[in-house]
């Protein structure tokens, strides 16, 4: 049983994802078709933020699989293989290939 005003065991990670101070993300990103757009709107919140515990290449990475893991077989395929595409596209703009 949770506490009052807790998320559930079942809605934990969408509580994480609007209420994260870690990257402030612009609106829509992961629905986006385009992931070079993906990885620069990622890379550009991962730079610009203070709240960040880890460099803003982590960063940028683990809110992109968070939200790939998250969504999990809820993602239609055509969005999953942008996602992992903005992820090469994401090492690219850190010079992490």
């Amino acid at each position: 049983m949770t506490k009052p005003g807790t998320p559930s065991r079942h809605n934990w990670s969408a509580e994480v994802t609007r209420k994260s101070h870690a990257l402030d993300l612009e609106e829509g990103v992961f629905t986006w078709k385009d992931a070079k757009k993906i990885a620069l709107s990622l890379k550009r919140s991962a730079d610009s933020s203070t709240h960040r515990k880890s460099d803003p290449f982590r960063s940028a990475m683990s809110m992109l699989v968070f939200y790939i893991n998250r969504a999990g077989s809820k993602l239609p395929e055509q969005q999953k293989a942008v996602l992992q595409q903005a992820k090469q596209e994401l090492r690219k703009l850190y010079g992490k290939s």
